[in-house]
Parts: structure tokens; C-alpha cells; sequence
């Protein structure tokens, strides 16, 4: 296999800053074509249902389906693949199932209210959606870690009915993922996949009901989808290619810090990961131990591809650059290989998820931490959260006047409403104002 040249930076350059973002630009380009396809998709399965969704799964993934109760999976096809799958991988499904749930259980919100000294109420309800809509990817590989890491924190919120779609090229999939379902919960699974998924999850056809949200990692056609029907129904957000920004003081083994970089690298040739340290001939051996390790890894093409596409080696004059520069990148994915990682924690103000010290590799996140693995990608970890319970919860503000917080308050809201010039705001309010005498 050819020797990757991997891009090296170092913030020492003055065209540094120019250099960077040019590296995390990528795929930030508006892709009209993709946008033009899904337009038609999304239009298409509004106007005819059913039809529109068989027609469109036996276009893109290439098998027949003979009426639309053949879109939907029987419960019993998961229990079956719960029951058929190995041992050990049901045992391993059951345990990161169980350790996400455990971390979910602590994000829930409650309810609350306070009594001020009038009577007067005020608080927040919290109620879980009605119904959800969980995209799981099924193309280039099978993703049962994402049933668990959507589907769990939808059900710990009290969301009663979740509804998944997996596409299933040939008509087939894989038990893992239909396991997973099992053990989450899910309620109702159909055979779909692409941009007709996402719209008939937000539209409704005759046979898959619609929903309030969707959540799930999908392809650029699936993203540019949740994107169009983004107001119809919520999202969790737009998903980009997966990235893992990797900061170390050059006293971890550089491999262990290579498979790391690989761990992304392997999930498509537009994942990025990046390598950011002050030591240069640190920076050397992780190159090197890429290049010995890399053609022993069964997704070597994708992983080369990848990196010599979007990864780099960052060098920076200290540890503190290098907090800057992870926080100016705010990765979807970021590993403090350091020697006092949690102090160094406390000053990243950017990234979707933090995993401190040498022996927290990010894969980890991936399936059995607990932690959700969506993650805010392509710098939204600026503004963004990873996925959980409240994501499912909605908040409803309460308020209930008794008879003297509602003259009070009155007079200071016919006030401002006077000041708007909005008299019946204001006479509504002052038709609950207690005469003086």
C-alpha cells in the first residue's frame, strides 16, 4: 500500500489559521443535485403514499415489495433475532443497552412550580412526545449502537411509541440491528430507508404513521431530507461526517493514538481525524505507526482515502495552544491524551463529547460508556448538545394567577401593553385590576 503523506500543520506558520479552516471546510458546499433529488422524493411521497415509498425502495435498494404490509417488520422477526444471535453479542447488547439507559436516567427533567407569596403559581410541566421517528442506517454497514442510542433515551423520556425505519438493500438486514430494537423497545419497524423514509415519517402514508420528531444518522440524502422537513416535524440535527480530534502531550504509545485516528477514518472517506500535539517527533511516530499499522485494517481504502484527504497533524507551541485550537475546531469527538486530562477539561468550551486520559479511546463512546454517541458534528459543537432524554421532553410553562397576583401583575402588563400599542392586550389585563376603594 502507497505511503500516506498525511497534511501537517503547525500554528507557528502565519498562514496557519487560513490553513485550518481550509482543512475543516470540507463538504461545506451545497450540493444542488442531492437537493433537487430530494425535493422530488420528499413531493412525491406527499402526493402518493405508499406507492411512492415501494416504488422508491425497489429503485434504491434493489428489492420488490409486493404490498405495503411487506414494509413493515413483524415484532416477532426482532425477538426471533434476539433469540438467534450469539451469546456474546446478546450479552454485549444487553450491557451497553443497560449502561446507556443507567447515563439516560439521569438527564430526565422533572416537573416543577413555586407558590409566590400571593398565590400566585408558576412552574414547567414536562411531558415526552407522542410518537418518534428513528432513522437507522443500514448501507455500508449495520448499526445496532445507534437503535440503542436513539431508541433508549426516547424511552426513558415516556415517549410511547417509537417507530423505526432501516433500509434493507436486497430485502435483507442485519439480526444485530432488529436485536437491538428488541431489546430498546421499539414499537414498530419498516423496511425503509433514504429520503422516502424521512418523508414519510414526516408526512405520514397510508400504512407508516407520521411523527413528531426524527432522530438518527443517515447518508447526504437522508440530511439534506431532515433538513426540508425540519418545521413539519422536529429533528435532532444535521449530521456530518464523523470526525475525532485527538490533543496529546506525546507520552501515549503512538499507537494506540493511530488505531484512534482510525476508528473515524474507517467510517467513510469524508470522516476527518486530526491530531494535534507539541512534540514534533511525536507527530512523526504517529505517522509512521499509521503506515506500519494501516495495511493490516480490513477498511484500509476508506481509512487512506480519508486521511490523506481530511486528516492532519496539527503542531502547536504548547499544551494551552492546543486548548485553543480544539476549541476553535469544536470536534464531534475529542480525546485529552494527556497527564491531567480532567484540568484540561475545564477549559474546552467546544466539543460533542470529551474522553480524558490514555486509556479513554473514543470507541468506547461509541457502543458502552453510556454517553450518547450523537454528536454535534462539522463545528455545530459551538452551539450544539449530544442527543438525549431532553431531547424527547417537551416543557410547558405553567401559570395561575390568584385574584391579587392578577391586579398586581396587571397593572405592570397594561403598562407595557399601553407601551406597544396594543389596547386590548392591555384591556385585558386591566379588566382584572382591583379598584383601590
Amino acid at each position: 500500500m502507497k505511503m500516506i503523506e498525511l497534511t501537517r500543520l503547525n500554528s507557528q506558520d502565519p498562514a496557519f489559521r487560513q490553513s485550518l479552516e481550509k482543512l475543516l471546510t470540507r463538504g461545506e458546499a451545497a450540493d444542488r443535485q442531492i437537493n433537487t433529488t430530494v425535493e422530488g422524493i420528499i413531493n412525491e411521497v406527499r402526493e402518493r403514499g405508499d406507492g411512492a415509498v415501494i416504488e422508491l425502495t425497489g429503485r434504491f435498494d434493489n428489492w420488490s415489495v409486493n404490498s405495503p404490509a411487506d414494509l413493515e417488520i413483524p415484532a416477532a422477526r426482532c425477538i426471533e433475532a434476539l433469540q438467534s444471535i450469539g451469546d456474546t453479542q446478546r450479552a454485549a447488547l444487553e450491557l451497553a443497552a443497560e449502561r446507556v439507559r443507567m447515563y439516560a436516567e439521569h438527564q430526565k427533567l422533572d416537573s416543577w412550580s413555586y407558590t409566590e407569596a400571593d398565590g400566585t403559581m408558576l412552574g414547567q410541566q414536562v411531558t415526552p412526545m407522542d410518537r418518534v421517528g428513528l432513522y437507522v442506517p443500514g448501507g455500508k454497514a449495520a448499526y445496532p449502537s445507534s437503535v440503542l442510542m436513539n431508541a433508549i433515551p426516547a424511552k426513558v423520556a415516556g415517549v410511547p411509541e417509537l417507530v423505526m425505519v432501516v433500509p434493507t438493500p436486497g430485502g435483507e438486514i442485519n439480526p444485530m440491528v432488529l436485536a437491538a430494537a428488541s431489546i430498546a423497545g421499539v414499537d414498530r419497524i419498516f423496511a425503509i430507508g433514504g429520503a422516502q423514509a424521512v418523508a414519510a415519517l414526516a408526512y405520514g402514508t397510508e400504512t407508516i404513521p407520521c411523527v413528531d420528531k426524527i432522530v438518527g444518522p443517515g447518508n447526504a440524502y437522508v440530511a439534506a431530507a431532515k433538513r426540508m422537513v425540519f418545521g413539519k416535524v422536529g429533528i435532532d440535527m444535521i449530521a456530518g461526517p464523523s470526525e475525532i480530534l485527538v490533543v496529546c502531550d506525546g507520552q501515549t504509545d503512538p499507537d494506540w493514538i493511530a488505531v484512534d485516528l482510525f476508528s473515524q477514518a474507517e467510517h467513510d472517506e469524508d470522516a476527518q481525524s486530526i491530531l494535534v500535539s507539541p512534540d514534533a517527533v511525536f507527530l512523526t511516530r504517529v505517522a509512521e505507526s499509521i503506515n506500519r499499522l494501516l495495511p493490516d485494517m480490513p477498511r484500509a481504502g476508506v481509512i487512506s482515502a480519508s486521511l490523506r484527504g481530511q486528516g492532519a497533524l496539527i503542531q502547536v507551541r504548547d499544551l494551552d495552544e492546543a486548548v485553543e485550537v480544539a476549541n476553535l475546531i469544536a470536534p464531534e469527538h475529542l480525546e485529552l491524551s494527556v497527564e491531567e486530562p480532567r484540568a484540561m477539561a475545564t477549559r474546552i468550551r467546544h466539543a460533542g463529547a470529551i474522553f480524558m486520559g490514555r486509556y479513554t479511546a473514543e470507541v468506547l463512546g461509541d457502543y458502552c460508556a453510556g454517553p450518547n454517541h450523537v454528536l454535534p458534528t462539522s463545528r455545530t459543537a459551538r452551539f450544539s448538545s449530544p442527543l438525549g432524554v431532553y431531547d424527547f421532553q417537551k416543557r410547558s410553562s405553567l401559570i395561575e394567577c390568584s385574584a391579587e397576583g392578577a391586579s398586581e401583575l396587571g397593572q405592570t402588563a397594561a403598562i407595557l401593553a399601553h407601551g406597544e400599542g396594543l389596547t386590548a392586550h392591555a384591556r385585558s389585563a386591566e379588566v382584572r385590576i382591583k379598584d383601590d376603594d
